[in-house]
Protein backbone atom coordinates (compact mmCIF):
# COMPACT_ATOMS: atom_id res chain seq x y z
CA UNK A 1 0.00 0.00 0.00
CA UNK A 2 2.65 2.81 1.11
CA UNK A 3 4.28 1.77 -2.64
CA UNK A 4 1.43 3.14 -4.24
CA UNK A 5 0.06 5.68 -1.85
CA UNK A 6 3.01 7.32 -1.09
CA UNK A 7 3.58 8.55 -4.71
CA UNK A 8 0.21 9.73 -5.65
CA UNK A 9 0.50 11.69 -2.49
CA UNK A 10 4.04 13.06 -3.26
CA UNK A 11 2.98 13.59 -6.97
CA UNK A 12 0.09 15.45 -5.65
CA UNK A 13 2.36 18.08 -3.54
CA UNK A 14 4.90 18.18 -6.30
CA UNK A 15 1.84 19.44 -8.78
CA UNK A 16 0.50 21.85 -6.12
CA UNK A 17 4.00 23.40 -6.54
CA UNK A 18 4.38 23.78 -9.41
CA UNK A 19 0.67 25.12 -10.17
CA UNK A 20 1.50 27.48 -7.36
CA UNK A 21 4.32 28.81 -9.12
CA UNK A 22 3.14 28.88 -12.10
CA UNK A 23 0.46 31.09 -11.03
CA UNK A 24 3.29 33.80 -8.85
CA UNK A 25 5.07 33.96 -12.14
CA UNK A 26 1.63 34.51 -13.99
CA UNK A 27 0.90 37.38 -11.85
CA UNK A 28 4.05 38.93 -12.62
CA UNK A 29 3.52 38.31 -16.03
CA UNK A 30 6.84 36.25 -16.55
CA UNK A 31 4.75 33.02 -16.96
CA UNK A 32 5.42 33.29 -20.69
CA UNK A 33 9.32 33.06 -20.45
CA UNK A 34 10.44 29.56 -21.18
CA UNK A 35 13.21 30.25 -18.81
CA UNK A 36 11.56 30.33 -15.64
CA UNK A 37 10.68 26.71 -16.21
CA UNK A 38 13.90 25.70 -15.13
CA UNK A 39 12.59 26.06 -11.43
CA UNK A 40 10.21 23.18 -12.04
CA UNK A 41 12.93 20.88 -12.18
CA UNK A 42 14.06 21.94 -8.85
CA UNK A 43 10.54 21.90 -7.54
CA UNK A 44 9.96 18.43 -9.34
CA UNK A 45 13.70 16.98 -8.15
CA UNK A 46 13.17 18.18 -3.95
CA UNK A 47 9.62 15.80 -4.14
CA UNK A 48 11.28 13.40 -5.84
CA UNK A 49 13.81 13.28 -3.75
CA UNK A 50 12.11 13.27 -0.46
CA UNK A 51 9.15 10.53 -1.88
CA UNK A 52 12.17 8.51 -2.19
CA UNK A 53 13.69 9.13 1.25
CA UNK A 54 10.35 8.73 3.23
CA UNK A 55 9.89 4.96 1.31
CA UNK A 56 13.24 4.21 2.39
CA UNK A 57 13.48 5.51 5.82
CA UNK A 58 10.03 3.23 5.77
CA UNK A 59 11.56 0.42 4.73
CA UNK A 60 14.64 0.55 6.84
CA UNK A 61 17.30 -2.48 5.61
CA UNK A 62 14.60 -4.06 3.21
CA UNK A 63 15.31 -1.11 1.13
CA UNK A 64 15.76 -2.05 -2.71
CA UNK A 65 16.88 -0.46 -5.67
CA UNK A 66 13.83 -1.22 -7.85
CA UNK A 67 11.37 -0.42 -5.32
CA UNK A 68 12.59 3.10 -4.99
CA UNK A 69 13.21 3.55 -8.47
CA UNK A 70 9.46 3.32 -9.04
CA UNK A 71 8.36 5.04 -6.26
CA UNK A 72 10.35 7.97 -8.05
CA UNK A 73 9.15 7.32 -11.60
CA UNK A 74 5.48 6.99 -10.41
CA UNK A 75 5.73 10.54 -7.76
CA UNK A 76 7.36 12.08 -10.58
CA UNK A 77 4.50 10.71 -13.59
CA UNK A 78 1.66 11.33 -11.46
CA UNK A 79 2.64 14.97 -10.82
CA UNK A 80 3.49 15.27 -14.74
CA UNK A 81 0.20 14.22 -15.55
CA UNK A 82 -1.79 16.53 -13.48
CA UNK A 83 0.69 19.67 -14.42
CA UNK A 84 0.19 18.70 -17.94
CA UNK A 85 -3.30 18.47 -17.74
CA UNK A 86 -3.91 21.89 -15.59
CA UNK A 87 -1.48 23.26 -18.05
CA UNK A 88 -3.71 22.63 -20.84
CA UNK A 89 -6.70 23.73 -18.93
CA UNK A 90 -4.93 27.45 -18.40
CA UNK A 91 -3.55 27.81 -21.97
CA UNK A 92 -6.70 26.11 -23.77
CA UNK A 93 -9.74 27.89 -21.69
CA UNK A 94 -8.33 29.93 -19.05
CA UNK A 95 -5.76 32.33 -21.09
CA UNK A 96 -6.06 31.53 -24.52
CA UNK A 97 -3.99 34.60 -25.47
CA UNK A 98 -1.31 32.78 -23.55
CA UNK A 99 0.27 30.46 -26.27
CA UNK A 100 0.77 33.27 -28.63
CA UNK A 101 2.40 35.59 -26.22
CA UNK A 102 4.88 32.73 -24.94
CA UNK A 103 5.97 31.62 -28.50
CA UNK A 104 6.07 35.19 -30.21
CA UNK A 105 9.38 35.38 -30.98
CA UNK A 106 9.09 31.80 -33.16
CA UNK A 107 5.35 32.61 -34.40
CA UNK A 108 6.78 33.61 -37.83
CA UNK A 109 9.01 30.73 -38.30
CA UNK A 110 6.66 27.80 -36.97
CA UNK A 111 3.35 27.00 -36.82
CA UNK A 112 3.40 25.95 -33.17
CA UNK A 113 -0.39 24.39 -32.03
CA UNK A 114 -1.88 23.97 -28.51
CA UNK A 115 -1.41 19.88 -29.00
CA UNK A 116 2.09 19.98 -29.68
CA UNK A 117 3.11 22.53 -26.86
CA UNK A 118 1.49 20.19 -24.19
CA UNK A 119 2.72 17.22 -25.99
CA UNK A 120 6.13 19.30 -25.29
CA UNK A 121 5.29 19.70 -21.60
CA UNK A 122 4.55 16.30 -21.14
CA UNK A 123 7.74 14.96 -22.49
CA UNK A 124 9.95 17.20 -20.74
CA UNK A 125 7.96 16.67 -17.39
CA UNK A 126 8.82 12.56 -18.38
CA UNK A 127 12.14 13.14 -19.07
CA UNK A 128 13.02 15.18 -15.81
CA UNK A 129 11.60 12.55 -13.77
CA UNK A 130 13.73 10.00 -15.23
CA UNK A 131 16.80 11.40 -15.27
CA UNK A 132 16.22 12.80 -11.56
CA UNK A 133 15.11 9.31 -10.25
CA UNK A 134 18.00 7.71 -11.75
CA UNK A 135 20.57 10.23 -10.21
CA UNK A 136 18.77 10.12 -6.39
CA UNK A 137 18.51 6.65 -6.56
CA UNK A 138 22.66 7.09 -7.09
CA UNK A 139 22.68 8.73 -3.27
CA UNK A 140 20.11 6.26 -1.79
CA UNK A 141 21.02 2.65 -3.07
CA UNK A 142 23.63 0.52 -0.69
CA UNK A 143 27.57 0.69 -1.16
CA UNK A 144 29.04 -1.87 -2.44
CA UNK A 145 32.10 -0.99 -0.87
CA UNK A 146 33.41 -3.03 1.97
CA UNK A 147 35.30 -1.57 4.56
CA UNK A 148 39.27 -2.52 4.57
CA UNK A 149 41.37 -3.69 6.87
CA UNK A 150 44.19 -1.60 7.72
CA UNK A 151 47.56 -2.94 6.36
CA UNK A 152 50.59 -3.58 9.55
CA UNK A 153 53.68 -3.03 7.98
CA UNK A 154 56.09 -5.54 8.66
CA UNK A 155 59.50 -4.95 9.74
Amino acid sequence: MLKVALPIRFGIAITAGLIAYFLVLALFGLHTNPIFSLFNGVITGFGIYEAIKYYKLSKGKDFEYGDGFSVGIVTGFVSTILFTAFFALYAGNLNPDFLSNMIAAWETTYNTSLGSVIFVVAIMGFATTTVLTLSFMQLFKPSWNTKKKSKTSQA
